[in-house]
Order: structure tokens, then C-alpha cells, then sequence
């Protein structure tokens, strides 16, 4: 069963393109025709393309490692925020910082140094400090938080990036690209569909950003509960009584065969001296 279909995605707005001037050949077999000078994206196909993705995104969720959602366009910000801050995967909707991916621990060396100062304002440090110090450090503190906040839980390079706009995220593209780490994206008629996932839709709505990115959401939670489940069952197995007893009779057995083995040498062992005894004699 799809995970969306076609009257959702045309209710969201997401069959609208760009205009005919401003678009891209390469999306050419994603475009269903033309009507007043814009581009209409074929739904059809939108729908096989946000199941491929969410079943990718599923997978690598239930795998436990990251995607890093990415949405510094005012219309996806707070819609990235929301949804996939309650799905605890990390999130950029600030500029994206050269080298967040191919610098990366550089950045971690910056989530750090943000750690630090809120360890100095719970221990009294702050309390040694000037107005003054303790001014540029909360400054700092806020610039810190409002760039890498969302992704202070990131303790490795992603798993997979997901943007949003893959024409206006460019540079995060190139990096995921130069890690070899899998790209999905939301592409608009206006843009280059050179990614790994391709979900063909309006990158301009928040109506069809949002129905997206709660695809994907619902997609990461899936692969969350599949996991936990997993875990679950190997639990039960490791402690199911049979699992005991089946353990118990390897070693009864193995002490069985000790047993004999032990009682054959003794037996040798007397033969070897009742026959050097009727020698002697």
C-alpha cells in the first residue's frame, strides 16, 4: 500500500512546477505537460518515488544510524523543526556551514566548546567571570546554538542527507557527494534530479513540503518500532527456559563423555598392572 496518493499530493499543490523558461531538461520525464506557461509534475510518479525514499529512510532508521534533514528555505523551516525534532533526527534550517559534512570534526570540536559553556553556568564559573566575559560568552553560547543546536546529538557523519530544495542546498549536496553518503530530495522542475532519491514535487508549497516530510517521519518511527521489536524477540529467546535446558544438556553431556573417558583410562590403567603382576610371578 502506497504511503500517499494521487488526490493528497494534488490537494498539497505538489503537481506545480516552475515556469517553462526556468526549467531543468534533466526533469523532463518527471513533467506530465504544460498548462499557462508552467510545468505540471507527474503525481504518478511522485507517489512510486516518495515510497522508494520512505522505504530507504525506514531501512537506515531501523539500522539505528542518522539522516540529517536539511531546509533553510522560510517556507520548510518550521515544518522540518517540528517533525523531525519529534522523531529525534538531526536537522539544519539555518545557513549551512561549509564543511559541516567534510569538516565535520571541526564541527564537533564546536558542538563541544557549546557543551562547555553550559557546563560553566551550572558549576559557578560563570560566577569568577566580568559582566562583560559572561556577556560575550552567552553570545557566543546563542550563535553556537542557533547554527548546530539541532544537531548536537550527532556524534558521526549522517547516514543520509534529505533536502529539501536540492537547487538552494547545493553545497550540502556536493559534500554528501564528495563522503559518498545517499542523497534524497524534494526536486522541482527548476533543478538538477542528480541525487540518489528523487521525489519529484513543488519545493515551494508548505502545504507539499509537509505532507512529504510526514511521510518520511512516519517512515522513521516505522523503522524505530521494527527495531525495538527485533530487540524484543532476541530478549525473549535468550531467556526462554528451552534455551536454558538446551545449553544444560551440552554441558551434561560433555561432562557424561569426560565421565566415561576418565572410567576407560582407570580400566586400562588396572589391565596394564594385572598383567606386569602375572609377569613378575
Amino acid at each position: 500500500m502506497s504511503r500517499t496518493n494521487f488526490d493528497e499530493l494534488l490537494e498539497a499543490g505538489a503537481h506545480f512546477g516552475h515556469l517553462r523558461r526556468k526549467w531543468n531538461p534533466e526533469m523532463a520525464p518527471y513533467i506530465f505537460m504544460e498548462r499557462n506557461g508552467i510545468h505540471i509534475i507527474d503525481l504518478h510518479k511522485t507517489v512510486v518515488k516518495i515510497d522508494e525514499a520512505a522505504s530507504a529512510i525506514k531501512q537506515i532508521a531501523k539500522s539505528g544510524r542518522k539522516i540529517l534533514f536539511v531546509a533553510t528555505k522560510k517556507q520548510a523551516k518550521e515544518i522540518v523543526a517540528e517533525k523531525i525534532k519529534a522523531v529525534g533526527m538531526p536537522y539544519i534550517t539555518e545557513r549551512w556551514s561549509g564543511g559541516m559534512l567534510t569538516n565535520f570534526p571541526t564541527i564537533r570540536k564546536a558542538i563541544k566548546k557549546m557543551n562547555n559553556i553550559d557546563k560553566m553556568s551550572t558549576d559557578g564559573t560563570f560566577d569568577h567571570l566580568s559582566k562583560r566575559e559572561r556577556l560575550q560568552i552567552s553570545r557566543e553560547r546563542a550563535k553556537l546554538e542557533k547554527n548546530l543546536g539541532s544537531i548536537s546529538d550527532l556524534t558521526r557523519t549522517p547516514a543520509a542527507l534529505f533536502v529539501v530544495d536540492v537547487l538552494k542546498e547545493r553545497i550540502a549536496i556536493r559534500e554528501a557527494k564528495r563522503l559518498h553518503i545517499p542523497v534524497f530530495g524534494i526536486v522541482d522542475t527548476n533543478s538538477d534530479p542528480n541525487i540518489d532519491f528523487v521525489i519529484p514535487a513543488n519545493d515551494d508549497a508548505a502545504k507539499s513540503i509537509s505532507l512529504i516530510i510526514d511521510v518520511m517521519a512516519k517512515a522513521i518511527m516505522e523503522g524505530y518500532d521494527e527495531r525495538k521489536a527485533e530487540k524484543d524477540t532476541d530478549e525473549v529467546k535468550t531467556a526462554q527456559p528451552g534455551a536454558e535446558t538446551k545449553n544444560g544438556n551440552r554441558q551434561g553431556a560433555r561432562k557424561n563423555t569426560n565421565r566415561k573417558l576418565q572410567e576407560k583410562k582407570a580400566s586400562m590403567d588396572d589391565t596394564v598392572e594385572t598383567e606386569e603382576d602375572e609377569t613378575n610371578e
